[in-house]
């Protein structure tokens, strides 16, 4: 059935046993899928039966469909003219693992983010209003989502305002609910009903006529709200001036379709709160919920993660997450903070471990940072362990609250550079840029995981705001030492020396770097290969020593251009007047770069080995 589904049209067609038979053979297809690609598999699986719900009812792209964060968006995609390109999912010149503007015209905002859902829906409602359209806008966020600050200031306008949007609440993890039953699902259905609703505008109507009777209109509605708050939880919504509508339960195709045909008429801000349960239909995902969030490649029969032919080297989460645990045990002050992810920024085992010094503050970035200065003008030494991409979510606490007064905040920035499969939103590509502008800030990026845990071990012993930049993905398989030392702020470490061209690299490209000098040595060039160490502050005696020895510099990081690391070997070289010097720097291109493969990506933006040399060969050329 679901390879004769082009466009969301052909749903309307279908009977209620059509639709359950439907909805189990999208969820096969993701699973399938999802098995050899990876993705957000949990995510995905849990609204199914909502997706066919909300496209039977309202009319995408004419209403507009937003799904928050993006990551729940399979069965919308596959319903939605995708199918027959569903297997190329989060593939380099494949379709995207999140909705995408220029790839399909029902997803109406480009998301990767959470919680962006609200906000943007409400400019959409208010846009459409102004342009006196007559589309409905459809939020769909989960409850995760819904503790960031943002989606609660959107929640705040939508009251104030009073447009026409509906908001739909995805609660997946019971944390919102425990109140779901027959009779709940029975209020929030009758209490939509078209007479009901009529009769309550014509009972208003009436009784606002005159003051008593207004009086008395008051008392029923409070009455109504209390009969709503003994058996579902959204006074909260309510006194945001949402009319909230729920629970109901959210695999039930018939209750969904329903409440929704109820509501799609309805005026003003709608909450219609829903149940559902993440990786619904794959057992393993139901019981390993957030393992399968977002996942690798696995096995679709056993659901265990396919395991490589040799045994491969640690991660940089997992030694950062390691080595923190380690310091943390012998240093009583030191305390971890995430922003609603311990298994991705890899601090799962500091809470297992050290559960009263860490703190998982929900998918609330601006909220960790301030939080975390806080700790340390308490004489404690908090680390922040956020991805780099959504720490630019946090960009003025970290000025205002951390930098400003120089508190020893450590930052432990993950998934720095590119990331690969889940593209554009989550490429690490502006921190290095973002991040040089403060004052106050030391910037460190490892070339190997045995130098991330030194750096970590130092960013602990300076008395000031530090952030430690490293990569998504394995380490080199160097051997980890046991005893920590202490790194000279602001020094480069010179590991080949050499006279012709001096190759300076952040982090895991000086690896690149000295794979690039096997290649050039070959051809009779024998370049020095500098391993950055700080971004800021950079070695400058160091480097303008050998960019004054051999003439030629190159940089390479894997961060956008404009502003990076090569901008302040430049800068530097300016301001010193090192006027002869020739120079190349290698990093991110001035767009927004596609998902993929990390090593195609690097490729086909000339960030290996073999660029490298062959920029390094053009240079002296020249």
């Amino acid at each position: 059935m679901l390879e004769q589904i082009q466009s969301p049209r052909d749903i309307k067609k279908l009977n209620l046993k059509d639709l359950n038979t439907l909805s189990k053979e999208i969820r096969k297809k993701i699973v399938e899928t999802v098995s050899v690609t990876g993705g957000h598999l949990a995510p995905s699986l849990g609204v199914v039966e909502l997706t066919l719900a909300i496209h039977y009812v309202f009319d995408a792209p004419l209403d507009r469909i937003i799904w928050d964060v993006g990551h729940q968006a399979y069965a919308h995609k596959l319903i939605t003219g995708r199918y027959e390109s569903f297997h190329t999912l989060r593939q380099y010149g494949g379709i995207s693992g999140f909705p995408k503007r220029s790839e399909s015209p029902y997803d109406c905002l480009d998301t990767g983010h959470s919680s962006t859902s609200i906000s943007a829906g409400l400019g959409m409602s208010t846009g459409i209003s102004l342009q006196k359209k007559n589309s409905k806008v459809v939020v769909v966020i989960g409850d995760g989502s819904m503790t960031a600050g943002l989606a609660f200031e959107g929640l705040n306008n939508a009251g104030h305002l009073k447009k026409d949007l509906i908001v739909i609440l995805n609660d997946n993890e019971m944390s919102i609910s425990p109140n779901v039953g027959a009779l709940s699902s029975f209020l929030s259905r009758k209490l939509t009903g078209r007479l009901v609703r009529r009769f309550k505008q014509e009972l208003e109507s009436f009784l606002k006529r005159s003051e008593v009777g207004e009086n008395i209109w008051a008392v029923l509605k409070r009455s109504e709200e209390s009969l709503k708050g003994l058996f579902t939880p959204g006074m909260l919504f309510e006194a945001l001036q949402f009319d909230y509508i729920g629970p109901i339960p959210g695999h039930n195709i018939e209750v969904l379709i329903e409440t929704l045909k109820n509501i799609k008429d309805l005026d003003g801000p709608i909450l219609l709160h829903v149940i559902t349960k993440k990786g619904k239909g794959y057992p393993p995902a139901e019981r390993h919920p957030e393992r399968f969030h977002g996942t690798g490649p696995f096995d679709p029969i056993t659901g265990e993660p396919k395991k490589p032919a040799k045994k491969l080297p640690p991660t940089y989460t997992e030694v950062f997450s390691n080595t923190l645990v380690e310091l943390a045990k012998e240093d009583k002050r030191i305390c971890a903070i995430t922003a609603a992810m311990p298994s991705g920024t890899g601090l799962k085992k500091f809470q297992e471990e050290i559960p009263e010094r860490f703190f998982d503050v929900g998918i609330a970035e601006q909220h960790a940072v301030t939080f975390a200065a806080g700790l340390a003008l308490e004489g404690l030494k908090p680390v922040c362990a956020i991805y780099s991409t959504f720490l630019q979510r946090a960009y003025d606490q970290i000025i205002h609250d951390v930098c400003l007064t120089s508190l020893p905040v450590v930052f432990a920035i993950d998934r720095g550079g590119l990331v690969g499969d889940d593209g554009p939103t989550h490429h690490g590509a502006f921190d290095l840029s973002f991040l040089r502008a403060v004052p106050n800030l030391v910037i460190m990026a490892p070339k190997d995981e045995n130098e991330l845990r030194h750096m970590l071990y130092t960013g602990f012993k300076l008395d000031c705001p530090v952030a430690i930049r490293y990569p998504r993905g394995r380490g080199l398989g160097v051997d980890l030492e046991k005893d920590f030392k202490t790194l000279e702020c602001g020094k480069a470490e010179v590991i080949e020396d050499g006279n012709d061209v001096t190759i300076i690299a952040v982090g895991h490209h000086v690896q690149t770097a000295l794979t690039a000098r096997k290649i050039l040595l070959k051809d009779g060039f024998r370049p020095t290969v500098i391993n950055a160490r700080f971004v800021k502050p950079i070695d400058e005696d160091l480097i303008i020593h050998y960019a004054k020895m051999t003439g030629h510099v190159i940089t390479i990081e894997e961060n956008a251009l404009i502003g990076g690391f090569g901008s302040a070997v430049s800068e530097l070289l300016m301001d010193k007047d090192v006027s002869e010097v020739k120079m190349r720097r290698l990093g991110l291109p001035d767009r927004f770069i596609e998902h993929g493969d990390q090593s195609i990506l690097r490729e086909t933006l000339g960030l290996d080995a073999r660029s490298l040399a062959s920029a390094a060969r053009e240079l002296l050329r020249k």
